[in-house]
């Protein structure tokens, strides 16, 4: 399959190379593609069976008690993952066509100048994980220097720091350096979570049975918070899925992209959430690493466990943390890709990620999920409506590039609508993303209907006056013809 890209002849292909894009946000064409289906789907692997989402299991538990007990957590987690596929297919589809980056995708709708609001909406979220992940990781890799020194070092703050400048060394590789890091740290993580959980299941299936298996949970609110958690965690990345498609081969039909998101995300999901609920209600404890060294109480096993999770947090991290914020920062700054990338790396360091999880709660990381899915709900919905329904998945790709072409500026359907949708959503919170995805969308729809009539935004959908004349003067001719 060739992208439509390809098809563009030489002209516009000279002028792509002429606009001021630093050339990282450039289309990638077919042959600059280098992820194939198995590493795609390690990669995802690799992204979901993170400490980050074992602590996601965790907080399931608030003061030692179970919010919902594990057949109500697993109903909800497979809906989730469910919704979450069908989003990424959906939202993967123009980047692996054209093979643009999300930061270029918002210009659909948002223009050039708009697109800048919603790059933060996803670059910030994707910062601050990158330093929380890094700095449970850095909890991690001070166990590991703890056992090697027999106690004599204990500075979590210095292995944060060593961490984080490793993850921006091998940052600076990109996609390359991705598809095999993912590749063998899942295969290893989810062979010491096995041992974990196998642990878990011998030692403490009492507790974990009398605490979480047998809770009362709740089907109501509770529940579906935790379905908006679980999809919040995801909103930031199946919201630049474009990002990923385009390193995909092409050649890949949408079933089986779904497929691709599928499958990964429920045994990584699953299995990290299980862990996360177990270790929490085995030790009342809700951060990882310091569960694991109660749970594992072996000077060796912990070492390797925490190896592990190393491993794992740089995983996470170069799928998820650092390639999208890294092509905000290059649109804003017109910094080359390496320079962005270590810039990326400095203000995760700087994010104070500490402060979202304690020994006793993981209720911060819940709340800070659920803030930025506000934002991020409504501008997916945006971009699906206006990729499928206004421009009936069909976009001028070098007009995304010209600086005074019709997505220069910016649309003011998109930014008012995106704000009303966020603002609505924290009405409830807990239902956020729902909330948002739902009033932006309308509101989208009829701003774009019934104002703002002289907007540049509206060429090449449904609402261009000379296409719907066009559309009228076939209906009509259609018509004679039946007479």
């Amino acid at each position: 399959m060739s992208t439509q890209l390809e098809k563009y002849d030489a002209t516009y292909r000279q002028h792509l190379q002429k606009t001021d894009v630093n050339e990282s946000l450039n289309p990638k064409t077919d042959a600059n593609r280098t992820i194939g289906p198995f590493n795609y789907i390690f990669m995802w692997i690799g992204d979901g069976v993170n400490i980050g989402n074992i602590t996601l299991g965790a907080s399931l538990f608030v003061a030692g008690i179970a919010t919902l007990n594990i057949f109500q957590t697993f109903v909800a987690a497979i809906i989730a993952i469910g919704i979450i596929s069908t989003i990424f297919s959906l939202n993967d589809r123009l980047g692996y066509r054209t093979g643009i980056p999300y930061v270029v995708q918002l210009r659909m709708s948002f223009g050039i100048k708009g697109s800048i609001l919603p790059s933060l909406c996803r670059g910030i979220p994707a910062i601050v994980w990158y330093g929380y992940q890094s700095w449970i990781g850095g909890t991690a890799l001070n166990e590991i220097v703890k056992i090697i020194t027999d106690g004599a070092f204990d500075h979590v703050a210095i292995c944060y720091v060593v961490l984080q400048l490793i993850q921006i060394e091998l940052s600076l590789f990109g996609f390359h350096a991705i598809k095999w890091v993912e590749t063998l740290t899942s295969i290893m993580i989810i062979v010491a979570l096995l041992y974990v959980f196998g642990v878990l299941l011998t030692f403490h299936s009492d507790i974990i049975t009398e605490k979480w298996v047998h809770a009362k949970g709740s089907w109501g609110l509770p529940f579906f918070a935790f379905i908006m958690t679980f999809m919040g965690n995801y909103a930031a990345i199946f919201l630049s899925a474009a990002d990923y498609s385009r390193e995909l081969k092409a050649g890949i039909s949408e079933t089986k992209r779904r497929f691709l998101y599928f499958v990964p995300i429920l045994i990584a999901y699953g299995f990290a959430l299980t862990i996360g609920a177990m270790l929490a209600s085995a030790t009342g404890i809700s951060n990882p690493v310091k569960a694991f060294a109660i749970v594992v109480d072996n000077p060796y096993i912990t070492f390797f466990v925490s190896v592990f999770i190393v491993l794992g947090t740089v995983a996470v991290n170069m799928v998820a943390n650092i390639i999208p914020p890294t092509y905000v920062i290059t649109l804003l700054t017109k910094l080359k890709f390496k320079q962005a990338v270590t810039l990326t790396g400095l203000l995760a360091l700087a994010s104070f990620p500490w402060v979202l999880v304690q020994d006793s709660s993981a209720k911060g990381l819940d709340i800070f999920i659920l803030i930025y899915s506000a934002f991020l709900g409504p501008i997916v919905s945006i971009l699906l409506i206006d990729y499928y329904i206004f421009r009936k998945q069909k976009v001028n790709v070098p007009e995304l590039y010209q600086e005074d072409g019709p997505f220069a500026e910016y649309n003011p359907a998109a930014i008012i609508a995106m704000l009303i949708g966020a603002g609505t959503a924290f009405i409830k919170v807990e239902l956020a993303w729902i909330i948002g995805v739902v009033v932006a969308g309308i509101a989208y729809i009829l701003l774009t209907k019934y104002a703002f009539k002289d907007s540049t935004f509206k060429k090449g959908t449904i609402f261009d006056k000379q296409i719907m004349v066009k559309e009228n003067e076939n209906n009509r001719e259609e018509f004679r013809h039946e007479i």
